[in-house]
């Protein structure tokens, strides 16, 4: 018996014309084990787990993958995992966010901003990323009306370095502003936190794209006994014509598998 797979449910990314699974895989337990908020602990997988993850993903239906300059030694690790595949996939990427020493720094201004796109085109050994967004330190309306960082990504994707661009960030109210520019926006939203809802309405009416993040409450979304969370976010989440697609990191086989069957179930549904 064949296991289900997300080939049939691709859709498209807002107006990007590039078309993106309904799941993403995202990578941050590839490159980074400190100051993560997740409810256990994990082991960095190696080179060879990485590659049979990535694998499994590709097979299930998965083509778009999730990074960040944040995420550790994540881009430098995807470059060569990604060699001889690179047109297999959508990589989204981000600006904004450097982490070292264990903790976060924060820098928008224009000449960072192209450093770091730059860089992540030479991590990720490739000559433009898909989708890039700002890596928001909560301060989401000051970053895009003071800052230079949207103007930057305009111009970078004016020059074909990406493809699109647009904004991670943990308001309503910044993301609402990101999407009068860019062209997507990734929010917050699951069973617990549903206050960026707004964002998901003004994508759905504008042709714009939705990523969503913490679907799964980066994994302490949790239910009455007998009650599915997995399914229960997932249902949620869909029911929404804004989403593109939902960022879910995982290292687990097993866990990959079950999200990829759930969603499968769940947009199959007459």
């Amino acid at each position: 018996m064949s296991l289900p797979t997300l080939h049939d449910f691709h859709r498209p990314l807002g107006a990007t014309g590039l078309r993106v699974s309904p799941l993403g895989l995202g990578t941050v337990k590839l490159g980074r084990d400190q100051d993560v908020k997740y409810p256990n602990g994990f082991t960095i997988p190696d080179d060879d787990d990485a590659k049979r993850l990535l694998a499994q993903a590709r097979q299930l239906g998965i083509n778009l993958i999730d990074t960040a300059p944040a995420y550790g030694i994540s881009e430098e690790r995807l470059g060569p995992l990604l060699s001889g595949q690179r047109d297999q996939w959508v990589i989204v990427s981000k600006v904004g966010e450097e982490f070292e020493d264990g903790h976060s720094r924060f820098d928008f201004s224009a000449a960072h901003t192209r450093l770091s796109v730059e860089r992540s085109l030479k991590r990720l050994r490739t000559d433009r990323i898909e989708l890039v967004l700002v890596h928001s330190d909560g301060n989401d309306l000051a970053i895009l009306e003071q800052e230079e960082v949207y103007e930057t990504l305009a111009a970078l994707k004016q020059e074909g370095k990406i493809l699109g661009y647009g904004f991670s960030g943990k308001t309503a109210a910044g993301g609402l502003k990101a999407l009068e520019q860019g062209d997507c926006a990734m929010v917050t939203f699951n069973l617990n936190e549903q206050a960026e809802r707004p964002v998901l309405d003004y994508a759905a009416e504008h042709g714009k794209a939705i990523l969503v993040k913490k679907a799964l409450a980066s994994g302490h979304a949790c239910l009455a006994p007998g009650v599915d969370a997995v399914q229960a976010s997932f249902e949620l989440l869909f029911a929404h014509p804004g989403v593109s697609s939902a960022i879910v990191g995982t290292i687990n086989p097993l866990h990959l598998a079950h999200n990829v069957a759930t969603v499968a179930r769940i947009l199959g549904q007459p």
